[in-house]
């Protein structure tokens, strides 16, 4: 093992298996709410797009057709509240980019990166694999006067607590990091799934009053058009950061397939199935939130996104290994920082059935 992959901290997923492997073991099979892995169909329109373009022998643009770019563009544009002149760019997905992110723009020894208390734990990966310093904090004052900051990570919709940041907030960020040179990237994987608030984009003219200079938004199409499969995510903002990780993905051969990108245009233009998948996901939320408060856990946060942000007030292993004696599966906070270390994550991606299955299992007592 060499000195950067010791550096990582286990994968923690594996960490998991034991409670998998109990909640398998339930008569009628697991529920697992452990990972935000869609299991609704690829809407018809991207499916049809990705074998119409199909017979693409040479080797796609790094940047985008033009067709994507524009799409994305005018995506940003509409969600993201913008009136900038945007740099876009696809990406194999967005976690290939959160991982690498530090490194492709330059951060690595002597630099500091910081990331949310309570946070994806990938943004702490990063930061590793850079060979950066990883500073947790949700507070711009005590972070002080120190100049070694390079990059700060934001999440809103928050995975894993589905918390939304006002627009006085991202403000605060946008200015504190501007006059320090520390380039803001903004995880916004979950914008359009807003349910008792409505989340605001970094790039929202509110927010940089329509100056996106130092500051890009990472976006993905798995969790709004169910293209987990695809790999299709995309980063847009400052033209200048934007230019730069063009530059290096083509170096490194970092190319979405030329037909994932147009099942992307597809998806992009296209809002019927986005409001199709909501309305499944906003079902599925009802039905756990409910049957959650009424086995006792408190919900926190949890106002959008793809996940419910629930406690007993226990640690977080033995709620866990609760719910795998039910034969659900939940991810345990820890996963997400120290200090989440009394919740669990509820995720919503599970088929109709497997989630009223779990909430008749939620209803027995929780004794043992």
């Amino acid at each position: 093992m060499n000195a950067r992959s010791s550096a990582l901290p286990d994968f923690p997923w594996d960490l998991l298996e034991p409670a998998k492997a109990k909640a398998a073991a339930h008569p009628d099979g697991i529920v697992d709410l452990s990972v935000g892995t869609p299991v609704d169909p690829v809407p018809p329109v991207v499916r049809q797009a990705l074998a119409d373009n199909s017979d693409t022998p040479g080797y796609p643009l790094t940047a985008g057709t033009p067709a994507l770019r524009d799409a994305i563009g005018g995506w940003l544009a509409r969600h993201g509240r913008t009136s900038a002149e945007l740099g876009v760019l696809p990406t194999i997905g967005s976690k290939e980019l959160v991982a690498w992110l530090p490194t492709l723009l330059g951060v690595g020894p002597g630099d500091r990166v910081v990331i949310p208390s309570v946070c994806y734990p990938t943004y702490e990966v990063g930061a590793r694999l850079a060979g950066a310093e990883v500073i947790r904090s949700d507070s711009l004052t005590a972070l002080g006067p120190d100049r070694r900051i390079a990059m700060i990570w934001i999440n809103s919709p928050s995975n894993p607590t589905g918390r939304v940041l006002p627009v006085e907030h991202l403000r605060k960020v946008v200015t504190w990091a501007r006059e320090r040179g520390v380039t803001v990237v903004s995880d916004e994987c979950y914008l359009t799934l807003g349910w008792e608030s409505t989340p605001v984009s970094i790039l929202d003219d509110r927010v940089t009053d329509g100056d996106p200079t130092g500051v890009i938004a990472v976006h993905s199409l798995s969790k709004r058009s169910n293209l987990a499969g695809y790999r299709a995510g995309f980063v847009g903002g400052d033209k200048a950061i934007i230019r730069e990780l063009l530059a290096v993905r083509k170096h490194a051969g970092m190319i979405v397939p030329a037909p994932v990108q147009a099942a992307m245009v597809a998806a992009l233009t296209d809002e019927t199935h986005v409001d199709e998948q909501r309305a499944r996901y906003a079902a599925r939320r009802d039905v756990l939130r409910t049957a959650l408060v009424k086995a006792g856990f408190e919900i926190s946060h949890s106002e959008a996104g793809l996940y419910l942000w629930a406690t007993r007030d226990e640690e977080c292993w033995a709620t866990v290994d609760r719910l795998a004696a039910r034969g659900i599966l939940a991810a345990p906070g820890a996963f997400y920082g120290p200090s989440a270390a009394r919740h669990v994550r509820v995720a919503l991606t599970a088929s109709d059935e497997r989630v009223s299955a779990a909430a008749d299992r939620l209803a027995e007592p929780f004794t043992d």
